[in-house]
């Protein structure tokens, strides 16, 4: 250990905290700092992460390390193999006290529950002044969104998202919205058309000798883990992710807002932007993008639709997603409103199955670890709801494939608005559909060997006689809720003899998958 400390300020670095606009960082003496950056077991395996997902982080934050020496920064880079690694992060900071005896720590606070509390325990635990510092990446503050949560009249995110347009200026007129309205999502649902050669595509970034290490690292340390790394191109440098930031803007931000609910087999990007991963690493600053995007409407390259529903994601629907998690607390996790207990089926890690918006929808996680909202919301997420599947492993499945998916933002989309486990608190009604919604929004139906039309006998859509086993067996939690009024006046004037018949289907095709082991078995 230094007789003497050897920096007066040590900031620790968490792998989602890469980028220029750290509040830790900004500001800061670097001859009196040291950056601490630490891979550790705790964070690869909390929960069984897709490789692609460890691959993006573990190379983003190489590449970030070696960004900050170069600006001038000391960093001291704690490897996944390091034979000194305690593999957590309270421990790193300990064995990184011992090396720089610095007389402060300052952090930027963390996205989780689990690891805000590590930071919260350090000042007790070292002995040394800690200063945790909010998240100014985020446009909306903790204590601000529990502000504007007391005194809203509804917990929606609409009301939310029109407080943040007035408190951004992004598409105002004033006190007004651009056009006269603030939101287009009616014009935003549109089927997508055929693919063709002028389908845009993101740009795709070969792997440098960093990332070739790390790629290697996660296959020998991660083998049995979900996902490929074949083919990895994800950007790892705030470089890289600014290219595919402007690549949207140019080729995908036109058209985003007409299909940004459609699903096409074989097209799995269409005009999405695939950049929320790069958002939440800190690679891309979201107001930036949102100003770029109100510049392309301002232009005359993109329209309002378009541009309007990109805004609303980020400045409306990340940040209240956000705020919701902090709002609710730890225990968030465990609710579960219809008390669903069913494991989810072993083929959501394999995609082996005849239906085939699933298999689709799977495969291409499984493949790249993405998949658009409404391939999460209305395929593999409408289907989890469907049979009962228990919401905690719903959760975890969502946090373990997708490149993104970090709890802060994963949990409340989940568990909250996919699984409604929250009652209704993320979501005005359960999302579920027959298979109708998915062929109107795809063309996963055409060739299947199920019959979106029909609804019972062995070639029925399972969508179709599941749906109306969800709102029978849920009657006396929703019959009340008024978005669901049709339905239930549907069902209610159905014959005795066929509403029997589908409830037979159902069950038949629940005690099919309670027949197979699941993944959990």
């Amino acid at each position: 250990m230094p007789s003497t400390p050897d920096c007066a300020v040590l900031v620790p670095v968490l792998g989602d905290q890469l980028g220029p606009r750290l509040s830790s960082l900004r500001g800061r003496d670097k001859a009196e700092t040291v950056v601490l950056m630490m891979e550790v077991a705790d964070e690869t395996t909390y929960v069984r992460h897709h490789k692609r997902k460890l691959a993006l982080i573990l190379s983003a934050m190489r590449h970030h390390a070696q960004a900050l020496r170069e600006a001038g920064w000391r960093v001291d880079y704690v490897g996944l193999d390091d034979p000194e690694n305690t593999g957590s992060f309270t421990g790193e900071i300990a064995r990184a006290v011992a090396r720089h005896t610095p007389e402060r720590i300052v952090v930027t606070e963390a996205g989780e529950h689990r690891v805000q509390t590590m930071l919260e325990g350090w000042e007790a635990e070292l002995g040394l002044p800690v200063d945790v510092l909010p998240d100014d990446r985020f446009l909306c503050s903790r204590d601000d969104f529990a502000r504007w949560a007391a005194s809203a009249p509804e917990l929606i995110m609409e009301g939310f998202y029109r407080d943040m347009r007035r408190r951004t200026g992004l598409l105002m007129d004033g006190d007004e919205p651009v056009g006269g309205r603030w939101n287009y999502d009616e014009e935003n649902r549109k089927p997508a058309p055929a693919p063709d050669l002028f389908m845009p595509r993101p740009l795709a970034f070969q792997p440098d000798a960093i990332t070739q290490e790390v790629l290697e690292l996660v296959e020998r340390r991660f083998a049995d883990f979900p996902g490929k790394l074949d083919g990895f191109d994800y950007a790892v440098t705030v470089e890289q992710a600014e290219a595919q930031a402007a690549n949207f803007m140019v080729h995908m931000l036109p058209k985003f807002g007409d299909y940004e609910d459609a699903m096409l087999v074989g097209e799995r990007h269409l005009w999405h932007s695939i950049l929320s991963p790069y958002i939440n690493l800190g690679l891309l600053d979201p107001l930036d993008l949102c100003r770029r995007a109100e510049a392309e409407y301002l232009a005359g390259r993109a329209p309002l639709n378009s541009v309007e529903g990109y805004v609303r994601q980020l400045i409306g629907w990340r940040e209240f997603v956000r705020g919701m998690y902090w709002r609710e607390g730890p225990d968030y996790v465990r609710r579960n409103f219809f008390g669903h207990t069913r494991p989810l089926p072993a083929f959501y890690w394999t995609g082996e199955t005849d239906m085939r918006c699933l298999k689709e929808a799977i495969g291409q996680t499984l493949d790249t670890a993405h998949a658009h909202h409404i391939q999460r919301l209305m395929v593999t997420g409408n289907y989890a709801l469907l049979i009962g599947a228990d919401p905690l492993d719903v959760h975890r499945w969502y946090l373990e494939v997708y490149a993104d998916a970090y709890e802060w933002v994963e949990l409340p989309n989940t568990l909250g608005l996919s699984q409604y486990a929250d009652g209704g608190l993320m979501g005005t009604k359960p999302y579920v559909s027959t298979g109708k919604y998915i062929d109107r929004m795809s063309d996963y139906c055409r060739g299947c060997r199920y019959d979106v039309r029909a609804r019972t006998g062995p070639d029925a859509c399972p969508f179709n006689a599941l749906y109306w086993d969800f709102l029978q067996r849920h009657g006396r939690k929703l019959r009340d809720n008024p978005r669901l009024g049709m339905p239930y006046r549907h069902w209610d004037r159905t014959d005795p003899l066929e509403r029997a018949a589908i409830r037979a289907a159902a069950k038949a095709h629940l005690d099919a998958l309670d027949a197979v082991p699941s993944y959990a078995d």
